[in-house]
């Protein structure tokens, strides 16, 4: 095997694993029996002010205008299933936003 090829091997395990732990250390939101990935969530209040409001459509469903959007993640689209979903993007958002809740800060008192 030559040098180039060895090198190239350990490139591309190392970007593998690199990946790999990426997603391995994702963190989760679990609510109401959805969960979801934490970056997941971060992205609806960008998702909401790339919206164009179409108040026709809001009209015409049931379900929140985000349902709707091209790049909603994967992980939040089955929550469009539910009755609930607008109560529960709005849960999600908020979860999202208090860093203790979600055991990032350290120093927070309740964190494992």
């Amino acid at each position: 095997m030559s040098g180039r090829t060895v090198s190239g091997l350990l490139c591309g395990a190392a970007v593998f694993f690199l990946v790999l732990l990426q997603s391995t250390e994702s963190v989760y939101i679990q609510y109401q029996g959805f969960q979801v990935q934490l970056e997941s969530v971060k992205k609806l209040s960008d998702l909401e002010r790339k919206l164009v409001f179409s108040p026709r459509l809001q009209a015409q469903s049931a379900l929140p205008v985000l349902c709707y959007h091209w790049a909603l993640p994967l992980d939040l689209q089955p929550i469009c299933t539910s009755r609930a979903a607008a109560s529960i993007f709005k849960a999600l958002k908020t979860i999202a936003e208090d860093n203790c809740e979600l055991c990032e800060n350290a120093a927070c008192t309740g964190c494992l």
